[in-house]
């Protein structure tokens, strides 16, 4: 049985395995405990008997939620697992007044298309700007 909770710091090398075994980029500790200082009831992981399966990163500042880093080990997939963490993020984003929910999919990602698409998210045609910052790079 699979148990969505909020992340605990313990949870950090499972959730790496996850991220690396994805082919997802790992968020590092100092990029977490920076997080975690706005909203970390919105990281949330999926474990079954103590493994974790998957996870999902929100976030909300202020005006919308964002979902990032939404992943299943390759193991765990095709159990409805992501479609839990998404549903009990969503959940979490509505109790502190989240009146909309952004994602971002590259546009080669078919299935994650798909995905997304089946939950009721739709695509914007919004062009995605982006620029490092120096305490960023």
């Amino acid at each position: 049985m699979i148990n969505v909770r909020q992340f605990e710091w313990t949870d950090f090398d499972a959730v790496t395995a996850v991220w690396e075994a994805t082919g997802r980029d790992v968020v590092t500790r100092p990029e977490l405990e920076a997080k975690l200082t706005r909203d970390p009831e919105l990281f949330l992981v999926a474990a079954s008997d103590d493994e974790v399966a998957g996870v999902v990163l929100g976030t909300y500042d202020g005006r919308r939620g964002w979902i990032l880093r939404l992943a299943v080990h390759p193991g765990h997939r095709r159990k409805g697992i992501a479609s839990q963490l998404v549903k009990e993020l969503e959940d979490r984003f509505e109790r502190i007044g989240c009146p909309r929910v952004n994602l971002l999919v590259m546009p080669d990602n078919e299935a994650g298309l798909r995905f997304w698409r089946a939950l009721g998210y739709l695509p914007y045609p919004d062009v995605l700007c982006s620029k490092p910052l120096r305490s960023g790079v």
